[in-house]
């Protein structure tokens, strides 16, 4: 069976994936040189001990006096005070670089996690629809922490393993080149199982960790509609499909460690059967007056610390392929490029006080759908000021426009204007911050009243924050709340009522005071009583500003300037509510359904 040339550059370049991390590592390279210092002084340390195990065995238990070893003419108590010297300066060296290296690793996963979080919240709400915010979540948990690992224990772990394991081979040598000889042909056999089975688990830990995203997803949106599922007793259904993600997961697991079990069982059982027969042969040197008593001990422990650094290099090679599949996750998501891409030299928002919007010969296709137009050549001239409705059955492109306005979308065709500029060549932080918006299905945080109120504006003051809530009629039933506005409103509000939240959101988009305020069915959550207190909030909060209102009640919206009404993503009819309703158009037949009804 052949491999293919991609193929191969396909694992080359997976197996250097961890570079990628370097742009994060950079900025803490005196840490890292530290770390190195300490590494290589932790070595040496380690490496001289036994040469000391050798002279205390020769000389200090022997008859002979010892004038050219590592410890001198030293006494027998001299001898054991010097490996306890030794033993406690590798135990700070050791201490002091876990500290550094974890460090590194800690500091360097916080800005991954930043940056990739980011990265996130800067795409367009095109990169959610194929992507679920689970799986986003799982990457920033689960697969960071892989990261972490490896950069803040594993490489440390690793180095230090290489270090010894290099070390300790030189020291056989020298102790003994005849048996060094023997060890360094068995132990090249070593290297064959560690890489064929270390790229079945680098590929295994991608699945595996692709599997754990799975089922934190939809743990994620079921968790997200507890309600909906317990008022359709989906309970047990819902629970059977997060076991089954579950078990997949745990399978692909125990492959991966199967394959990881294999690695350690080949390299330890190659590593000790060498071991154990070049002890073989030096005991009988030993026996032949060859070698001393002392060589062959400090020859035993050299090949324990490579044995040891061999195993150790072992377990860190799979938790570098594991993260090695890891960053290559992180990566998709850091390197995502958003789909809204800002001009390069934004231009100034003329007169930033007004909001006068120009939507010339716009048609647009989501991408997701591309084979049916959203909107189809619409032309729609808005005033500074005015208050216009949009009016239309479901999927006719209210909502479309909308998004379009927040460019969260570009147009496919055609050019949308805010004050005369087109709104590619805007900023999107200052377009975005001249829309006040109010959706049909608020956004209340996990904080109390008055910060999800500032949420509009983060700068007001709470004498500011209050009296939005005023207008918006949020006081009637915050003062009745335990603790006021200082009250936690729980997770999406669910402390709330409906109308409660959606008063919420109201006194959020009348604080941030934007030029143009964007209503998507602003009362539909609302009872009679409520809707008319909302109403009078809103009639304030729309005075002097231009006003784009989607309706599906067509009683909310009988004072309006206009009414554009839209189907299947044309403009249709356009005018004043009671000359529409004067025609025996589309607007017409709806205001009989509703008003007759």
């Amino acid at each position: 069976m052949t491999i293919s040339k991609s193929t191969q550059a396909g694992s080359a370049r997976r197996l250097f994936t961890l570079k990628d991390l370097w742009p994060f590592l950079r900025p803490h390279r005196g840490r890292m040189a530290l770390a190195f210092v300490l590494l290589c002084l932790g070595s040496a340390t380690i490496l001289l001990v036994p040469l000391a195990f050798r002279d205390l065995i020769d000389f200090g238990f022997g008859q002979r006096q010892n004038t050219s070893g590592l410890l001198g003419s030293l006494s027998l108590n001299g001898h054991f005070a010097a490996l306890f010297g030794l033993a406690s300066l590798w135990a700070l060296t050791v201490a002091a670089r876990y500290y550094t290296v974890t460090w590194i690793g800690e500091r360097v996963t916080a800005d991954l996690r930043s940056a990739v979080y980011a990265r996130v919240l800067a795409q367009s709400p095109q990169f959610f629809e194929t992507l679920q915010t689970g799986e986003v979540l799982s990457r920033l948990t689960g697969d960071t922490t892989l990261i972490q690992t490896v950069i803040g224990s594993s490489i440390s772990m690793g180095l230090r393993s290489l270090f010894q394991f290099t070390g300790g081979m030189v020291m056989l040598a020298v102790t003994s080149f005849y048996l060094f000889s023997l060890n360094i042909g068995l132990m090249a056999v070593l290297m064959l199982p560690l890489f064929a089975i270390g790229r079945k688990v680098k590929k295994l830990s991608r699945e595996s960790q692709d599997k754990i995203a799975d089922a934190s997803a939809l743990a994620g949106e079921i968790l997200n509609a507890v309600p909906t599922v317990q008022a359709y007793t989906q309970e047990q259904r819902e629970t059977e499909r997060f076991k089954g993600r579950a078990e997949i997961s745990f399978r692909t697991a125990i492959r991966r460690t199967r394959f990881r079990a294999v690695l350690t069982a080949v390299i330890i059982m190659a590593v000790m059967g060498s071991i154990i027969f070049v002890l073989w042969i030096g005991a009988n040197q030993v026996r032949a007056g060859s070698m001393t008593g002392g060589q062959l001990a400090s020859f035993v422990l050299y090949a324990m610390l490579v044995a040891g650094g061999v195993s150790t290099m072992a377990e860190v090679w799979g938790d570098v392929m594991r993260a090695s599949g890891a960053t290559e996750r992180l990566l998709e998501l850091l390197h995502a490029r958003p789909a809204i891409v800002e001009a390069n030299a934004p231009q100034a928002l003329p007169q930033p006080e007004k909001a006068e919007i120009q939507f010339e010969h716009v048609s647009f296709r989501y991408p997701s759908r591309m084979q049916t137009a959203a909107l189809d050549d619409i032309n729609i001239s808005i005033a500074t000021g005015e208050i216009v409705a949009l009016v239309g059955p479901s999927g006719a492109g209210k909502t479309t426009l909308f998004q379009l306005l927040l460019r969260f979308y570009d147009t496919t065709h055609g050019t949308l204007r805010f004050n005369g500029q087109d709104i590619r060549e805007l900023a999107l932080h200052e377009l975005r911050d001249k829309i006040a918006i109010v959706p049909q299905d608020s956004v209340i945080f996990s904080a109390n009243a008055l910060e999800n109120i500032r949420y509009g504006r983060p700068s007001a003051s709470d004498d500011e924050v209050m009296a939005a809530a005023k207008s918006a009629q949020v006081e009637e039933f915050i003062n009745r709340l335990p603790d006021g506005y200082q009250t936690f409103l729980g997770e999406r509000g669910t402390r709330l009522s409906g109308g409660q939240r959606q008063r919420i959101a109201i006194a959020r988009a009348i604080l941030k005071n934007a030029p143009l305020l964007l209503l998507d069915e602003a009362t539909s959550a609302l009872d009679a009583e409520s809707e008319i207190l909302v109403q009078q909030g809103l009639n304030a909060a729309m005075q002097g500003r231009t006003t784009l209102i989607i309706a599906h009640r067509l009683a909310t919206v009988k004072k309006v300037d206009r009414i554009i009404v839209l189907n299947q993503g044309r403009v249709v009819e356009t005018g004043a509510p009671e000359d529409l309703r004067k025609q025996s158009g589309l607007y017409a037949r709806l205001a009989a359904l509703q008003f007759d009804a």
